[in-house]
């Protein structure tokens, strides 16, 4: 089992990225919430892993925190759910926003991540309600709790996805609802 890779970012082409170990050149698919914080090319790197054997070939999946490896492995204990899908999932919603989405029951929110129909949003929410939010700190709920109250108030207001992550993407990592918001929206008034 490889556990972790510490190396050299060689490349990055979403969602896979090559990180040089000693002139051994590993591929990963990582998902989008990692590839985003990932730094430039030549920088020193270190990505938790999940090794995944089958009869096709090898695969190597990389993780920038622990809560994302573990959440990578809850969804692919369900059936029906690869490892492309389980990426998919955790490229649209962080691990916070995933277990407020499975706490809250909210079919919607995972039916916007591509690949995702109703009745495997279902599924999704009934495999995995109670087993995201006990692997998670309080702390964390209550950060993932603002910030998605913070995504859902500005898709309330109109602005979509993309706009609204990267709003998200700039505001500090522990920061209240309403100050959230504001910050947010004079981000976005910005553009």
């Amino acid at each position: 089992m490889i556990s972790r890779i510490s190396g050299i970012l060689l490349e990055k082409n979403p969602p896979q990225v090559v990180v040089d170990v000693h002139g051994v050149g590993y591929e990963l698919d990582v998902p989008m919430s990692t590839f985003y914080n990932l730094p430039e090319n030549g920088a020193k790197l270190s990505l938790l892993t999940h090794f995944v054997v089958r009869e096709d070939g090898h695969f190597l999946y990389g993780f920038a925190s622990e809560g994302e490896r573990f959440a990578f492995r809850q969804l692919l204990k369900i059936t029906g759910v690869g490892a492309r899908m389980a990426l998919s999932v955790l490229s649209g919603l962080s691990v916070g926003d995933l277990a407020q989405v499975v706490a809250r029951q909210e079919v919607g929110r995972l039916t916007k991540v591509p690949g995702i129909g109703t009745k495997t949003a279902e599924r999704l929410l009934l495999e995995l309600k109670g087993k995201l939010a006990d692997a998670l700190p309080t702390t964390t709920l209550a950060v993932a709790d603002s910030r998605s109250d913070i995504l859902n108030a500005l898709l309330a207001l109109g602005y979509n996805e993309r706009e609204a992550g990267a709003a998200m993407r700039q505001l500090p990592t522990e920061i209240t609802t309403s100050d959230g918001i504001r910050q947010a929206l004079k981000l976005l008034s910005k553009v």
